[in-house]
């Protein structure tokens, strides 16, 4: 899987502990996260339907099943 070559990171990150911390990347067919403290360590990639899903779920807006 190609490494996408541009990250995010969150602009609460930046108060206090601003290296705990995950980055996402985004393409066309998937989101990729990463841990900022060890971003040689790989990355999770997903498809934007299903990481949509799970944002929603941490809203409280919808279920993980």
């Amino acid at each position: 899987m190609p490494v996408p070559d541009r990250w995010h990171k969150s602009s609460y990150s930046s108060f206090g502990d601003g290296d705990s911390c995950v980055e996402i990347a985004d393409s066309p067919t998937r989101i990729s996260i990463r841990d900022s403290k060890d971003p040689t360590a790989g990355a999770l990639a997903f498809p934007p339907a299903a990481f949509t899903r799970f944002l929603d779920a941490l809203k409280g807006n919808a279920p993980l099943a």
